[in-house]
């Protein structure tokens, strides 16, 4: 059985395994029912430049007394169409024709699932699962489970502030695997959530997450999204996000290897890993909805 069977099990296994821990609380609460945000953006260009960009977000939470669950779902699709002109004919006769070629520059999606627990005011614990796939930043499958505790510091109508502590455990499946590069370990998070209302209208959000893999220090990873959403109907607000997801050892792609001297239009003789980037910027656009 693969590592990806043996992870999707256990996460499935945490995910029954909470529900059941879960059930006898949940049955003594009273429900306060269900809600969910939808955000939507979409730019598309065309003519001299055709490129075309969709993101979806989506986060449905059901609230108890002294609980929650929340499962949030996101992609990110874009793509770019580059067109060639050529003239075929004689110089003072000729018919211009034209070739295009569309391929993807961006692909982002995740899924996570997550139970929040308050012990009393201050306090909380909570049980969380997901999946990711980024192919451009190198990340084929990524699947992570994570068990933890919590402090509400700030718990006001206009400032809310929490921070969350949690063992965690991460199977990665890279695009490019690279030999003696072990991707299932046990780590630990640091993340906070920090929410400042300026008025009715007016909401910044603050999100940072910081992991790190227990087995190999230098392997650690950043998220932190910052957003501020202005809200025009009950149901509806314009919401701008700004994204940096850090990798402090990211993963591999493969690049093509020439001789030397390169000759114009040769084939490559093969193909060498050669490490991205460790830092990952996204500014998203979008139209949220309330239902």
């Amino acid at each position: 059985m693969s590592n990806t069977h043996r992870l999707a099990g256990a996460v499935a296994i945490a995910a029954c395994a909470l529900a059941v821990a879960a059930a006898p609380i949940l049955a003594e609460e009273q429900a306060t029912g269900w809600s969910d945000k939808a955000e939507f953006s979409y730019v598309v260009t065309d003519g001299n430049s055709e490129t075309m960009t969709l993101g979806l977000k989506n986060t449905l939470i059901h609230k108890w007394e002294k609980s929650a669950f929340t499962l949030k779902a996101g992609a990110i699709r874009a793509e770019s169409t580059t067109t060639s002109s050529f003239a075929v004919g004689l110089v003072d006769d000729f018919i211009v024709d034209e070739e295009s070629e569309t391929e993807k520059t961006a692909e982002n999606y995740f899924l996570n699932g997550r139970y929040d627990r308050q012990i009393h005011e201050r306090f909380f614990w909570y049980g969380s699962a997901g999946w990711e796939r980024n192919r451009f930043a190198g990340i084929d499958n990524r699947y992570s489970a994570q068990a933890g505790v919590g402090n509400i510091w700030i718990d006001r109508e206009e400032i809310k502030f929490k921070t969350d502590y949690a063992v965690t455990y991460t199977d990665q499946e890279d695009v490019v695997e690279i030999e003696d590069r072990d991707n299932s370990f046990l780590g630990a998070r640091f993340a906070w959530a920090y929410l400042h209302a300026f008025n009715e209208r007016t909401t910044y959000e603050n999100l940072l997450a910081l992991d790190l893999n227990l087995e190999e220090s230098d392997r650690w990873r950043g998220d932190m999204v910052n957003s501020l959403a202005v809200t025009m109907t009950d149901k509806l607000a314009l919401k701008v996000t700004l994204q940096w997801l850090y990798e402090n050892d990211p993963a591999f792609e493969l690049i093509p290897l020439f001789e030397l001297p390169p000759v114009p239009g040769a084939e490559p003789d093969d193909f060498v890993p050669n490490q991205l980037d460790e830092l990952d910027t996204i500014f998203t656009a979008s139209l949220v909805v309330t239902f």
